[in-house]
């Protein structure tokens, strides 16, 4: 969960720092259709991101309020991306379960539901309110605060937030354990056919689904242990980033093994985590936001209860021991061209 990151090479257009993609390669093209451009759910690692979950408030106009500001999400992240071309600037929006229906009156990705609550024999993975997540990302943190701002100021009093998170990157790429943060996510080629719904859901081509929960960490319990338990738990040596031996089966797993999710088949599914370093030293606050997006529900809530409940039952992942999670929220991330759509009157 918090030893996952990507990089690759990166496309920028050059009028502004958007990031541009290749639209999904679905059969659909060979038909004639318009290729579907996905939200920027790969734009590259930069050094600062907010996750801000906000719920949709139960006043006459709220759901028109919100369908305008999401139709136009894009133009407002290009006039503040234009700002700094070399920022990097991105923002996903990820819409929740309960609003889906009443807000896009259009039918429900076929996985989409909500964040069920894992009861594990020590650990629990609870289930927070969240009707939208943006998950905005620059190279500059004064970019983040003016599109945030924007968009508050936009969103008016349609919306409450329920969470607002400032995420930093730590050193080369570490977690506030103390561990490089990004080993095993898809990269290249890889990313668009783990992240991506296509032909098994036509009608949400182009989207993603994302969980997304906010881990706090025991930092005193974590530092008393040695480093050799702190790799065993995570499953990588500390310093280098080597993997180890994954253990017998029916043993104690890593964090690494039982983040690691295989089908009937033995395949293994991918999913693209986006997970950043938070805190205050000052009020002794060190965590971990998750962020996971994947083409499939299910490869991610399976990946927790493998972690919550264990494999076999019983053997949690032991770094939950020193991690509590606050949230816990599923979204679906449309495409671009959906969120554009959003503010047109249907029949």
């Amino acid at each position: 969960m918090f030893n996952q990151r990507r990089f690759y090479s990166r496309s920028l257009d050059p009028r502004h720092s958007v990031r541009i993609h290749s639209p999904v390669n679905m059969s659909t093209q060979s038909r004639g259709r318009v290729p579907i451009e996905p939200q920027c759910v790969d734009a590259p690692l930069t050094q600062t991101a907010t996750f801000l979950v906000v719920t949709i408030n139960n006043t006459p106009s709220a759901v028109g309020v919100v369908r305008s500001v999401l139709s136009n999400i894009d133009g407002l992240a290009k006039n503040v991306s234009i700002r700094d071309l070399s920022a990097v600037f991105a923002c996903t929006v990820g819409i929740g379960s309960e609003v889906w229906d009443s807000l896009t009156r259009l039918p429900r990705p076929t996985e989409l539901r909500p964040f069920a609550t894992i009861q594990g024999g020590k650990h629990t993975a609870i289930s927070t309110p969240g009707d939208l997540l943006f998950h905005i990302r620059s190279e500059r943190r004064d970019l983040c605060f003016e599109f945030e701002q924007q968009l508050l100021d936009a969103l008016g009093d349609a919306i409450t937030v329920v969470d607002e998170t400032i995420g930093f990157r730590y050193f080369d790429v570490r977690d506030l354990l103390g561990f490089v943060d990004g080993t095993a996510n898809p990269v290249g080629p890889a990313i668009p056919s783990s992240i991506f719904v296509s032909e098994e859901d036509a009608l949400s081509a182009g989207g993603s689904y994302v969980v997304v929960q906010k881990y706090v960490h025991d930092m005193n319990a974590w530092n008393g242990l040695a480093t050799e338990q702190q790799e065993a738990i995570i499953g990588r040596r500390k310093l280098d980033n080597v993997e180890l031996d994954d253990a017998v089966s029916g043993q104690q797993q890593s964090h690494k093994s039982l983040a690691t999710v295989e089908d009937e088949s033995g395949n293994e599914h991918d999913i693209l985590r986006d997970n950043m370093p938070f805190g205050s030293p000052g009020l002794k606050e060190f965590g971990t936001y998750f962020i996971g997006y994947s083409k499939s529900l299910w490869v991610i809530e399976q990946m927790l209860k493998r972690m919550f409940i264990g494999d076999p039952p019983g053997l949690h992942d032991r770094l939950l021991d020193f991690s509590a999670p606050l949230t816990g929220t599923t979204f679906f991330v449309p495409s671009l061209g959906l969120l554009k759509t959003l503010d047109i009157k249907r029949s």
